[in-house]
């Protein structure tokens, strides 16, 4: 089949067992270098990327991701049902559900809990799909209006040794009375009906309870509710969608990133050093690629000078190198990311041969393989490597035949 002589050249350079045993293993080190740093890097931004949407589903998934509040009174929003019409059109939001909420103490005897509770309308069409299957006991339709009963979360449930049946007191500072003796809380007693599991700190800090019920203890005008709550496709595009919605209306907006930004700008930050880290381990064997094919054009002088006698340009004698060092990024790169795709897939197969015990939940360890990232971390090594080889293809166009083939 017809190549181009340059391309021809450059394979049988790359290929080719002759020459120096030093450059040989040089060249292999580096082509080694490359595949291993590829695979690493796509390990680990699997599993970087695994994490990230486990926290994303275990917190953000319990919480609101956008709220919506009155902008006159943060804490009361009235006619919510005008004001959830009032909202544009957006379609990153699926969900647009009232809620009630407000900071309490739940009481066992002598224990004591802070917690978030969180007042929802759990028929069909009013509860989070993303708390729909997250219950252990218990049913969301529990929360009945006037019953007084809480959902509480596993860890919670653990620490206080609550179970359903159980009576806890509610104690909640808004909605208090001030009288003679000073500030007396809101509280009344409340019922377990129900335990659910996010499998994260949202589990020790959050309770559900009906609406309206919340709404009586904290002493709320009828059919007021503190907000609306949005759930989103991606909680990650909640900055946009509030923004959106802030720049349409008058409401005052907030998202979970005034409550859990700190925890997933970190997780963030990790991502990037990692893939810094690793990045530079690619940059190295890349660069290892520039010693060797220096010395491959130390050894091919004379060859190079007799191709250019026999009418090989400048231009085509720098393609043949580009050729040559191009083959280490691309063949490299492509072993690279099947090794580390295999290994992303059977990564808790490998762990469990290996003896290793790290999970995340009862399901191991979580791999999240983005097509467009795998994509990009291939087309940076073999950037990196052609950009490595330019100046040793440079240096082997500007070789004089004169003098190459001076003793000869």
């Amino acid at each position: 089949m017809f190549q181009p002589v340059e391309l021809f050249i450059g394979l049988r350079y790359s290929r080719s067992r002759q020459g120096s045993p030093f450059t040989a293993f040089i060249n292999r080190f580096a082509f080694i270098g490359i595949a291993l740093g590829v695979m690493a890097l796509v390990v680990v931004m699997s599993v970087m990327n695994g994490f990230e949407g486990q926290l994303k589903e275990r917190i953000l998934g319990a919480v609101p991701q956008v709220t919506v509040h009155d902008t006159n009174n943060s804490r009361q929003l009235s006619n919510w049902q005008d004001a959830r019409k009032a909202l544009p059109d957006i379609d990153a939001v699926q969900q647009t559900l009232p809620y009630v909420q407000t900071q309490a103490i739940l009481q066992l005897n002598e224990k004591l809990s802070v917690a978030q509770v969180q007042g929802i309308y759990p028929n069909k069409a009013e509860l989070p799909d993303s708390l729909r299957n997250k219950l252990t006991q218990g049913q969301w339709t529990s929360l009945n209006a006037g019953d007084y009963h809480l959902i509480i979360g596993e860890r919670l449930a653990q620490r206080q040794g609550l179970t359903p049946g159980d009576t806890v007191r509610l104690v909640a500072a808004e909605g208090g009375v001030y009288t003679p003796f000073g500030l007396v809380p809101s509280q009344r007693r409340f019922v377990i009906s129900g335990i659910f599991s996010m499998g994260s700190e949202v589990d020790d800090s959050v309770v559900f309870a009906h609406g309206d019920d919340l709404a009586r203890l904290i002493r709320l005008p009828r059919d007021t509710v503190t907000g609306l709550q949005l759930y989103l496709d991606d909680a990650f595009k909640a900055p946009a969608v509030a923004e959106n919605i802030r720049s349409k209306t008058e409401f005052t907006l907030s998202d979970w990133r005034s409550s859990y930004g700190q925890l997933f700008e970190a997780v963030g930050m990790e991502k990037r050093m990692m893939w810094l880290m690793l990045a530079l381990i690619i940059a190295v064997a890349a660069f290892n690629t520039l010693s060797a094919l220096i010395m491959v054009i130390n050894d091919k002088r004379h060859d190079i000078a007799i191709l250019q006698t026999i009418g090989l340009s400048h231009k085509s004698i720098r393609s043949v190198f580009l050729m040559q060092g191009s083959y280490n990024g691309v063949v490299g790169s492509i072993i690279g990311v099947i090794l580390g795709l295999l290994v992303s897939l059977f990564l808790n197969d490998i762990m469990a041969l290996m003896g290793g015990g790290l999970a995340v939940g009862n399901g191991g360890l979580p791999v999240s393989i983005h097509a467009g990232q795998i994509f990009l971390i291939a087309v940076a090594a073999i950037a990196l490597t052609i950009l490595a080889t330019v100046y040793p293809a440079l240096r082997a166009a500007h070789t004089q035949p004169s003098e190459a083939l001076r003793y000869d």
